[in-house]
């Protein structure tokens, strides 16, 4: 018994030192190409269902999922204030939140699924959310975090 609890804890320690446990499959890496040509410094990861990979597009953080077919799933990029949509910045400016700093903005894009922005606002480090607005600047979602 002994040795068993030994040798999971070595291969725990191994598959979080080495996370790609399969080689990504060409229809994984084809389809992100044709998606993503411009994509630069790109990374994946092997979540054991999916295939994520983190990248550089026009100097935003982007991480994109696909399925082992090569079927995109979806698409987080990282978006300056500055570069936000004007719906939602507007949609900010008149939430409750208004006077609350805006730390992070990342745009959601889900297949089958209306594109979102989560904006990660703090007040205070007792007083953080996590906001979703669509598109249209509508917020949809209000979430506290800890």
């Amino acid at each position: 018994m002994k040795k068993l609890l030994i040798l999971t804890v070595l291969f725990l320690v191994a598959a979080s030192a080495y996370p790609q446990l399969r080689k990504i499959p060409h229809d994984v890496t084809n389809a992100f190409t044709a998606k993503y040509p411009d994509a630069r410094n790109v990374t994946w990861k092997d979540n054991l269902t999916n295939f994520i990979a983190e990248f550089d597009l026009s100097g935003n953080h982007t991480e994109t999922k696909f399925n082992k077919n090569g079927e995109w799933l979806e698409t987080t990029v990282d978006v300056p204030y500055d570069k936000l949509r004007g719906s939602v910045k507007d949609g900010i400016s008149k939430s409750k939140y208004a006077d609350w700093t805006v730390r992070e903005i990342k745009e959601l894009q889900v297949r089958d699924k209306e594109t979102t922005y989560r904006v990660f606002v703090v007040k205070s480090d007792l007083n953080r959310r996590y906001l979703t607005f669509n598109v249209q600047g509508q917020l949809i979602r209000d979430a506290l975090t800890l």
